[in-house]
């Protein structure tokens, strides 16, 4: 029988290693969601930032397989369900609309918006070591960068070559 600080210091471990196992799982769909969207682009400056947004998610991925890792646990190998079901609702709607630019942006926003609240959450909600919280701050600050750029780039998507 394990004793109320074991016990406290397994819920700990658990907790952490749970919400990094899960924005590790929203990593791994925003890469594949960045990566199939780049496919969906016409344009070829938007591809290239799309397949930028997909290779700075795979580094996210890397980061935090390895935070798991130190932790002694392993990590996902793959992403969502509901990760898949929007990739199944971009690819149906890319082909009502005629695979836009435009609308590969907004899926865009609307994926990197999710990744932010979900970090937003996160941090709020739990107490990181202070690596890891630094890990996870440079994440959400990418995010947040790649967030802009995308609004920007939806913004003048007309103009786009």
């Amino acid at each position: 029988m394990k004793t109320t600080k074991e016990q406290a210091d397994q819920d700990i471990h658990e907790n952490l290693v749970n919400n990094l196992q899960e924005l590790l799982e929203k990593n791994i769909d925003a890469e594949e969601g960045y990566s199939k969207a780049m496919k969906d682009a016409k344009n070829n400056r938007l591809k290239s930032f799309l397949q930028h947004q997909a290779a700075k998610r795979s580094q996210f991925v890397t980061e935090l397989n390895q935070e798991i890792r130190n932790l002694n646990e392993t990590p996902k190998e793959k992403g969502s369900t509901t990760g898949s079901l929007h990739r199944t609702w971009i690819d149906i709607k890319s082909s009502l609309t005629g695979n836009d630019d435009e609308a590969v942006l907004e899926e865009c926003i609307r994926g990197d918006k999710a990744s932010v609240e979900e970090y937003e959450e996160r941090l709020q909600e739990n107490r990181f070591p202070q690596n890891i919280q630094q890990t996870l701050n440079n994440q959400l600050s990418e995010i947040r960068g790649t967030l802009s750029k995308v609004k920007s780039l939806e913004d003048i998507a007309d103009n786009l070559d």
